[in-house]
């Protein structure tokens, strides 16, 4: 599913125009956006929390080459599954 896929759902489910669930849709995404840009966590109850995680410079290695490299530190953001989603998961691939 991508973006206008999710544009029609929400618009159908929510019966609202498709130009009113886009603009709803853009607007939680860039407030999520925005909250993980500031370095807060943003919880979802029952649905999942992001959150920001700073992952330390390590060596790495070029698979092409086999030379050692460096890869730098960087701020990543991650997603924790809720136990609601988990659970919804796990009975539709059973």
């Amino acid at each position: 599913m991508n973006k206008n896929d999710l544009i029609s759902v929400v618009s159908e489910s929510a019966q609202m125009s498709r130009k009113d669930a886009d603009v709803a849709i853009t607007a939680v995404l860039d407030a999520i956006t925005e909250a993980l840009s500031q370095g807060e966590k943003v919880q979802l109850v029952g649905f999942g929390s992001f959150e920001v995680k700073y992952r330390a410079a390590r060596v790495g290695r070029n698979l092409k080459t086999g030379e050692e490299m460096e890869i730098p530190a960087v701020n990543t953001p991650v997603f924790k599954p809720g136990k609601a989603l988990k659970d919804a998961v796990a009975q539709t691939t059973n």
